[in-house]
């Protein structure tokens, strides 16, 4: 099985950083939508892949535009997560989801999984390690092997979380992707 972990491109909370890192559901810059328009031309979605999207808008306009109209699937569980996890850093505003509610109502035919947790308050951004891998292991038990390509749209910290525990070592904040990067992993 094939996951290719895909970091969204450049968004309006990084204009001006640090400071607009408090910015409430940033979208991508002009920018970042251009980074997404290359990506596409080196990655090609297909219709029997499974695309897991976290629940900001940069990401969901980002598989918007990598998907060219094809469904994909919200998640809480790849939604922002700090990496490393720092108990005295606050989470930024930049980092909060969207809710079940905004997602349903800015977003048309969606489709959300959250197997009846109620993670969309807090998300999975600075939740005990232990409880994280607790939901991303229901989540890659629910995706099994009838999928042979996951596609994950989400953030640097998300993305090198579930690297770990898909059995990567040793990785740090080195290892993130950058905006619009892209990581193949074969498990």
């Amino acid at each position: 099985m094939e996951f290719l972990f895909i970091r969204h491109g450049h968004g309006e909370h990084l204009l001006n950083y640090p400071s607009q890192l408090n910015t409430v559901h940033p979208s991508l810059t002009e920018y970042g939508k251009h980074q997404v328009t290359l990506l596409r031309r080196t990655i090609h979605i297909q219709a029997d892949d499974l695309v897991l999207v976290s629940p900001t808008r940069r990401t969901i306009e980002t598989a918007a535009m990598l998907t060219e109209g094809m469904k994909f699937i919200i998640t809480p569980f790849v939604g922002p997560r700090m990496f490393p996890q720092s108990p005295e850093l606050p989470t930024l505003t930049c980092d909060h989801i969207l809710t079940k509610k905004e997602i349903t109502n800015q977003y048309e035919d969606v489709s959300i999984i959250d197997f009846d947790i109620d993670c969309w308050t807090e998300g999975i951004n600075r939740i005990e390690q232990d409880i994280f891998e607790q939901y991303a292991n229901q989540l890659l038990d629910w995706i099994g092997d009838r999928y042979k390509r996951i596609v994950v749209i989400s953030h640097d910290g998300t993305i090198t979380n579930y690297r770990i525990l898909l059995g990567e070592e040793g990785l740090t904040r080195e290892d993130f992707l950058g905006e619009a990067g892209v990581y193949r992993m074969i498990v």
